[in-house]
């Protein structure tokens, strides 16, 4: 029996253990895999006892137990409930994933499905698409019993920052409840959804994706009140003023409350403010009527608020504000984007292109808002002109609702911001740890020297806690936010403004800002350099006038008139830039049908255009007879039957177009040369088309292809509104070339090497081409001269073969004549046999399309870190891929900066440590700092104003950290003979001297030029330490020269008569508290008098030595507001000391001292300033010299990833890649993004 029990032991055990870690699995999920926001989620049930006990210790601990529980949702989890799994849980406690490791909590929700009409098994079975969360089939049904409270008829779900997660059976997991966004085929969009929803559908989905409505709600002031006044500071401030006004300290407590009051309602305002705008913002489409289509073709009219994901919208003629995001079926909208992406242009939508009727028949491909976002109306933006079929309207099916929604998710990330993580500010949390230490290690030791001298045990409570208040400076917020206040007026005065303050202190760090091309560095318009026609398979001479008789009715001006999606808005031609100059070159025509054209037809009315009479041949008039003959043949018109717009996906546009007359249709296509030769028949492409398109991109040229078909007379105007792209832009006869100029900004080779003597390393991301974009960093002097620059052309896997990237140098280009076909995926560069003996003493650069970039950060991890190192040039670049760009480049410790236009560069924007925005329209609201003028040199005045503001945080921090120190050391030292500082000397201290010279040491503005030296990041660093140290040293010393030196300074009584007192019995500290006049004599001593004054000064003299001025801030003489209230501060003290003022000593409870200790007192101060300012300079002076020698001995790795990356990289004899080499990833380890780099013979 003993046998069987100690067999199974084991047994039991390990079974226990495999139950508890299958239990932990449960317990422990993740949502959002993958993705920013990705959270740890833990389930969790309500317990009664620990309620109970929680409740018991709230109530022993005066309620600061329910404080803390509020600060840390964590503890307030824990401490009140026990775990459960998630499935069956009753609260969630969710952690990020990310460095920050945030938690929160929420509690689970029920959403009953039984009180809803139309509501059956059946009725709910693929209700929602894509939404298996709440997918109810028969099959899964008995499953989701076990979760729910009433079979099938509830529903489990939470709400985090304004997004519902459901329970997933599926999954076993909480997921959020996505729309038609994911997962759903374009094929599906027509077969499935264009019919609409029955209104049980309607219904049902309502209930599950909630009220369309991107919900800003601006909290009540009384709201606002009790969360701002919970801030744990502000509950340390209340423990201030109580314990003072306990102790009778009722004028500073008053002076504290009246600040914090100050300070709370200067908050309030400016968070509501916030609010307001805010809400404002997304208020303009939150209650508007539309037009739905139901299943039995009934319309519908409902308020927006009920639109759910399946509706189908009808989109009105006079134009509409999107109140959610819908893909467009049916019609042509001309759309306003700017809310989303900073651009004013007028877009063309078209509707998106049915599978079911495509030629080719390719109806698998799945329907992505991002990838079809020419068909895709978004929330926020306005639709200005609808074209439509009669009889059937313009029709869009709603994809997403709410917060889901494009605008709700930049609202969602203005609402629920990232942390920002800097080193100065969790430095800061360490510094207020040190002196939490401090104040324990005073409140230890009053406590003792109290018990010892036998006091009150009242009296013992309150000084000892007194301490703590006097060591932890109740001044320290608004000190370190006065910086910041006045960097932000700075830079509005110069025309940025700021919507993230405490990004400014981050700037002053950037050490790498990326900048968009087009708009950015060059003018924002292109002008028409000319034009390169091809016939007969060669290339003609470049002709710069397109206006010319003899080009009017070629089918190169053609495509020119016809190929762009340019839109006539009340009476004047808008559209696209690029189109624009393009049409204004040709001098031609665009007229729009009206709607009562439109109305007659039962088709839509094609745009027009034609060559203005000016530039037709004119006729040789012979009489009225001939006259009437060659008036037909005058009339040529071109009539644009369809359009497919512009994608930066494909890097082209095309349309199908009939001029008048004729019985077949043309089909015109431009975009991207290497993109558009590809589509041509190889025939039709001149042989020499590589080396006329590399001469004019290194030249800087923006280069267009044009190409031209005649379509099959088969196809009708009705094939031709369903037929798919692909099948028009193929078997293209190549027509030549447009050279656009686009030139540089003048301030921008400037600005950039005022960039480049500061050590700030520039970027250049681009959708333009790549050696157009090589070129225009050349130029403008991102690319030095003499620097080589390589170009890594990425190839994915393709027919077996592994990913591989190409080595080209861009400075020994030839052109190999042998290659007659174009591959469309990357720039076809030949090399030249070039020795690289000198590449490492000359600096190189990469440059790479973004296919190239993406397909190295799919399969050659290994490889980011070196070529982020050294990338300059990021060309073809999609939004995401800014975005991933400004992430990896963050991967290895840059503080990046991003400069855009704000078009497609949004999420670049937000994610830079500094986005700045050149565009004032409303995107500008995701970028912290925003230039009222398009221009980039607000950057270098950004850094400047942020390496000011980065160094007035840390001569405040140090500043206040010796005004701690000296206020806690006097009164340590006061404590020992039971003496304090009085109320108004506190006061005095506090109000008088310290507050005023913290707000006028902060206005000193920045320096008028960049310095390569870039200012420490954080405040523990060796000079920085040794810097508040040594004054530490110095004015804890001073002042216990002074304090010890007047104890044993004996008074005699004649004195009495020079200063007019009665006090004698005081001024003798050895017989001071023996007597019964110890309460009147307990401030006015000796000891008081001396310590006051010596600290009053080193208050002064510590701010004067921190208020550093060059290289980062202008001289502290040229800050007028501070000396001057140093020296009203120097005269006032000074004269008080040496020439007593009775009713001034009366006020601050100072002793008359004899004259002759007054001299004395005025010598320990002058020493000490000596010396202070002596030592600060030296530290400034040598100390980074000796630093830097004493790393250098110790062969320190650098703590920044590129600093080490690129020691470790000038010893590498394979980086940079060589001419004619190929790195091949391993297939073996295809996961690990491994490499190998294997040289071609």
């Amino acid at each position: 029996m003993e046998t069987v029990k100690e067999l199974s032991s084991p047994v039991v055990k390990h079974s226990t253990f495999q139950a508890t870690v299958e239990m932990d699995k449960e317990e422990r999920k993740t949502i959002n895999k993958g993705q920013e926001d990705e959270m740890e989620i833990h389930g969790y049930n309500l317990c009664r006892w620990k309620l109970a006990m929680v409740f018991v210790g709230v109530i022993c601990t005066g309620g600061f137990l329910l404080l803390l529980l509020y600060w840390m949702p964590e503890w307030r989890v824990k401490t009140t409930c026990v775990r459960a799994a998630v499935k069956d849980c009753e609260v969630v406690l969710l952690r990020t994933t990310d460095e920050f490791k945030i938690w929160f909590c929420a509690k689970i929700h029920f959403l009953p499905l039984d009180n809803q009409p139309n509501l059956n098994a059946k009725s709910l079975v693929n209700k929602v698409p894509n939404g298996h969360a709440v997918r109810l089939t028969e099959e899964n049904r008995c499953e989701m019993n076990k979760y729910s409270q009433s079979p099938s008829q509830q529903m489990r779900y939470f709400t985090h920052h304004s997004i519902r997660y459901f329970w997933n059976d599926a999954i076993h997991n909480f997921d959020f409840l996505k729309g038609l966004d994911e997962g759903v085929s374009c094929a599906s969009i027509y077969e499935k959804h264009s019919a609409g929803l029955t209104k049980g559908m309607h219904a049902y989905r309502k209930l599950l994706y909630g009220v369309n409505e991107i919900a800003v709600k601006v909290p009540s002031v009384f709201k606002l009140l009790i969360k701002e006044v919970l801030n744990p500071f502000y509950i340390f401030q209340l423990f201030s003023v109580i314990l003072w006004s306990i102790d009778e300290y009722y004028y500073y407590a008053l002076a504290i409350v009246i600040m914090s009051i100050v300070s709370i309602i200067s908050s309030l305002y400016s968070i509501r403010k916030q609010y307001v705008m805010l809400h404002d913002m997304v208020a303009t489409h939150s209650t508007v009527r539309v037009s739905v289509c139901r299943v039995n073709e009934e319309i519908e009219e409902i308020f927006s608020t009920d639109l759910v994901p399946g509706d189908v919208m009808i989109i009105p003629l006079n134009g509409t504000v999107m109140p959610c995001d819908a893909v467009l079926i049916n019609g042509t909208c001309i759309v306003n984007e700017s809310m989303l992406t900073g651009e004013s242009v007028p877009v063309t939508k078209t509707n998106l292109p049915n599978p079911s009727v495509d030629v080719k028949g390719v109806g698998e491909e799945q329907y992505s808002p991002e990838t079809h976002k020419r068909h895709t109306l978004f929330c926020g933006t306005t639709v200005i002109q609808t074209r439509f079929y009669t009889g059937e309207l313009v029709k869009a099916i709603v994809v997403r609702t709410g917060f889901s929604t494009s605008k709700g998710q930049l609202v969602r990330s203005i609402l629920y911001p990232k942390p920002t993580d800097f080193k100065l500010y969790r430095d800061a949390y360490l510094f207020l740890l040190c002196l939490v230490v401090v104040a324990g290690i005073g409140f230890i030791y009053t406590i003792i020297n109290s018990i010892l001298n036998e006091k009150e045990v009242k009296e013992i409570i309150i000084k000892s806690l007194d301490i703590i208040t006097i060591t932890v400076p109740p001044a320290l917020p608004a000190a370190m936010t006065a910086g910041i206040v006045y960097a932000q007026r700075r830079l509005k005065k110069v025309g940025i403004f700021c919507i993230s303050p405490q990004r400014i202190n981050i700037c002053g760090q950037l050490n790498l800002v990326c900048f968009d091309k087009t708009g950015t560095l060059t003018e924002d318009g292109l002008d028409l350099w000319g034009i390169q026609r091809v016939e007969n398979t060669r290339f003609l001479l470049p002709e710069d006038n397109v206006c010319s008789e003899m080009l009017v009715k070629s089918q190169f001006v053609a495509c020119m008139a016809t190929c762009h999606s340019l839109t006539k808005i009340e009476g004047v031609l808008s559209g696209d830039p690029l189109d624009l100059k393009m049409f204004e070159a040709i001098g031609w025509i665009l007229e729009e049908a009206t709607e009562e054209e439109t109305a007659l037809h039962n088709r839509i009315m094609p745009t027009v255009v034609r060559p203005s009479k000016q530039l037709l041949p004119e006729s040789t008039t012979a009489g009225n007879q001939e006259m009437e003959l060659f008036e037909l043949p005058a009339i040529y018109e071109i009539g644009i039957v369809r359009q497919f717009p512009f994608s930066s996906a494909l890097q082209r546009m095309s349309v199908v177009a009939r001029t008048l007359g004729d019985k077949r249709m043309d089909a015109y296509m431009k975009g991207a040369p290497e993109v558009i030769a590809s589509l041509c028949k190889p025939e039709t492409v001149p042989v020499d088309f590589e080396k006329v398109l590399e001469d004019y991109t290194k030249q800087g040229f923006r280069v267009i292809a044009l190409a031209h078909r005649k379509l099959e007379s088969k196809l009708t105007w009705h094939k031709v509104q369903h037929i798919s792209r692909d099948a028009i832009e193929n078997n293209m006869d190549f027509m030549g070339l447009i050279i656009m100029q686009n030139k540089l900004k003048q301030e921008t080779p400037a600005v950039l090497e005022d960039l480049h003597k500061a050590n700030i390393r520039t970027v250049m991301v681009t959708g333009d081409n790549m050696l157009t974009a090589v070129s225009v960093a050349r130029d403008c002097g991102m690319i030095l001269p003499q620097d080589k620059v390589i170009i890594a052309e990425a190839l994915p896997p393709k027919d077996g073969k592994v990913a591989k990237i190409n080595w080209h140098y861009t400075d020994s280009l030839t052109q190999c004549s042998e290659s007659s076909a174009i591959d469309s995926e990357a720039i076809p560069i030949k090399l030249a046999h070039d020795s690289l003996e000198d590449l490492q003493v000359t600096r190189y650069h990469f440059a790479m399309n973004g296919k190239s970039f993406s397909v190295i950060l799919e399969h050659f991890q290994d490889l980011v870190p070196k070529l982020m190192l050294h990338g300059t040039v990021f060309a073809r670049m999609a939004p995401d891929q800014k975005t991933q760009l400004v992430e990896a480049l963050q991967n290895v410790d840059y503080f990046v900066g991003m400069c855009g236009d704000g078009a497609n560069d949004c999420g670049a924007l937000k994610r830079a440590h500094g986005g700045i925005s050149l565009s004032e329209l409303e995107a500008s609201v995701a970028s912290p700092f925003t230039s009222k003028t398009p221009s980039i040199s607000c950057v270098p005045n950004l850094i400047r104003e942020g390496r000011a503001a980065l160094m007035t945080s840390f001569c405040v921090f140090k500043f206040m950290a010796l005004y701690s120190i000296i206020q806690y050391f006097s009164v340590t030292l006061l404590y020992s003979i039971l003496s304090n500082l009085g109320d108004f000397q506190f006061l005095f201290i506090d109000l008088a001297i310290i507050l005023v010279v913290v707000f006028t040491m902060s206005l000193n503005p920045a320096w008028k030029e960049l310095v390569a030296q870039r200012p420490p990041s954080g405040l523990i660093s060796g000079a920085l330490l040794f810097s508040v140290l040594s004054q530490i040293v110095i004015s804890v010393g001073f002042q216990s020269l002074g304090f010890f030196w007047v104890k044993q300074y004996k008074v005699c009584d004649p004195y009495s008569d020079v200063c007019n007192t009665t006090r004698s019995a005081c001024w003798n500290s050895s017989h001071l508290y023996n007597g019964t006049e110890l309460d009147s004599c307990k401030i006015q001593n000796y000891e008081n008098t001396t310590v006051f004054f010596i600290s009053s000064f080193q208050y002064l003299t510590v701010a004067v030595a921190f208020s550093k001025g060059k290289p980062f801030r202008q001289p502290c003489y040229k800050n007028y507001f501070f000396v001057i209230a140093v020296i009203i501060l120097y005269v006032f003290i000074l004269f008080i000391m040496l020439h007593p003022v009775a009713s001034v000593d009366q006020v601050l409870e100072i002793m008359c001292v004899p004259y002759q200790w007054r001299i004395y007192m005025l010598i320990i101060v002058l020493i000490n300033a000596f010396v202070s300012i002596t030592v600060e300079e030296s530290v400034d002076r040598w100390g980074k010299c000796c630093l830097s020698w004493a790393l250098s001995c110790r062969k320190k790795t650098p703590k920044a990833k590129y600093m080490y990356l690129a020691q470790e990289l000038r010893f590498d004899p394979e980086w940079p890649p060589k001419p004619q080499t190929t790195t091949e990833a391993k297939a073996v380890v295809k996961e690990n993004g491994s490499c190998q780099i294997i040289t071609i013979a």
